[in-house]
């Protein structure tokens, strides 16, 4: 994978940053043995958060027993979980009660409930 992700830079890091899994120093012998390696407890947080919803879906792969199962789960999920997902923080509570009675309409259209007065 490194290999790959490396063709399709084009050219070569000056540094390489990981944390301290054992198969990185392998890896980087082998591919890149010029290369300067760094690794510390909390220098590549930034590329482990942009990683963090992979993680999330990934936890949630524990409960299945097949990866088609996951995707099956996930596929409906997701758009789900993106419909009732709205940042407060970005818009005015009045706004917010509108988004968030807009979603379950939505969601009582689809599911074919209908909703308690």
């Amino acid at each position: 994978m490194l290999r790959k992700l490396l063709k399709a830079q084009g050219r070569a890091p000056r540094v390489l940053i990981t944390d301290k899994l054992k198969s990185y120093a392998a890896a980087k012998r082998e591919i890149m043995p010029e290369v300067e390696r760094r690794q510390h407890k909390g220098i590549n947080n930034r590329a482990e958060n942009s990683h963090q919803p992979t993680r999330r879906r990934e936890r949630q792969r524990k409960r299945f027993k097949s990866p088609y199962q996951v995707q099956r789960f996930l596929s409906i999920h997701d758009p789900v979980a993106d419909l009732f997902h709205l940042r407060r923080d970005h818009r005015p509570v009045a706004d917010y009660r509108a988004a968030r009675a807009q979603a379950f309409e939505a969601w009582a259209e689809v599911a074919g409930a209908r909703l308690a007065a």
